[in-house]
């Protein structure tokens, strides 16, 4: 055994940070068995001093900063008290106002009124005159003539009176387009168009329709069906029309659409067959 034993740096008396010591007590470390003979020994990983802590001043010789450490402790205890600097790009400018901001809102506004008011007005209007649609209907209807040449060949001549009704009380309606068309059995046979007229409030207007179709190419089982149908007296057509109309408001407020009609009438035979069923439907 050696005369002088060696001094253990473990034991020697290590600096003290009052301000910077955990709060915590600190656990003292085993003795080792070997210091006791006079062995030296040197200290083991377990019994070194313990990490530092999170917040320690950066000034301690074992310092680390962590990447939890938050920037005020990355700084240092001397740095607390001081008020926190806000970073550049976190700094925000109030921003002046400005006048093209302000009339784009007053033109919005504008916009707004101008449309409510619009609304409004259609709105009184229309509950005032209260416009409904015209009807179209036939009153009568005579068949001239109708033969087939070469047996699919049509030739027909048919005369319809129609009657366009105007069903309002304070509205007149204009008639600018009108079209009709007559079909035998979805297959169009003739065509005719009508000068434009107005129909005044209340007001039923009735109009001639010369209904003529020549030469016109049916299917053999349509041709052999109509023929039937002439011999029984009992043939049937479809006239459907199309009207461009537009009703005048008060003489102020003018509005157009489009009517559909659609009329199945049923007639005698040729050469004087006369209307002896129908069934009208108008709608836009």
């Amino acid at each position: 055994m050696n005369s002088q034993q060696e001094i253990n740096p473990h034991f020697l008396p290590q600096p003290t940070y009052p301000h910077l010591q955990d709060q915590r007590p600190r656990q003292k470390p085993p003795q080792d068995p070997r210091h006791l003979h006079g062995q030296s020994v040197q200290p083991s990983p377990q019994l070194r001093d313990p990490p530092i802590a999170q917040g320690y001043d950066a000034r301690h010789p074992h310092f680390q900063p962590s990447s939890q450490t938050r920037p005020e402790q990355q700084l240092g205890r001397h740095h607390v008290g001081q008020p926190e600097q806000r970073p550049p790009s976190l700094i925000v400018t109030p921003r002046k106002d400005r006048p093209i901001a302000g009339l784009i809102a007053a033109c919005c506004i504008l916009f707004w009124i101008i449309v409510i008011i619009a609304g409004l007005t259609v709105l009184i209007v229309y509950l005032v005159y209260r416009p409904r649609l015209p009807k179209f209907d036939i009153s009568s209807a005579t068949l001239n003539a109708a033969y087939l040449d070469m047996g699919y060949l049509l030739n027909a001549d048919l005369t319809i009176l129609g009657n366009f009704t105007n069903p309002n009380k304070k509205v007149n309606v204009d008639f600018s387009f009108v079209i009709m068309d007559l079909y035998y059995d979805s297959n169009l046979i003739a065509t005719r168009y009508i000068d434009p007229f107005t129909s005044i409030s209340g007001e039923s207007k009735f109009e001639d329709i010369h209904m003529v179709s020549s030469q016109v190419r049916l299917p053999l089982a349509i041709s052999q069906d109509l023929t039937k149908q002439m011999n029984n007296g009992r043939v049937n057509f479809d006239v459907k029309g199309l009207f461009r109309a537009r009703s005048i408001l008060g003489g102020v407020l003018k509005y157009s659409y489009w009517l559909y009609s659609h009329c199945a009438i049923t007639v005698t035979g040729p050469p004087t067959g006369i209307l002896i069923a129908k069934k009208c439907t108008t709608k836009r």
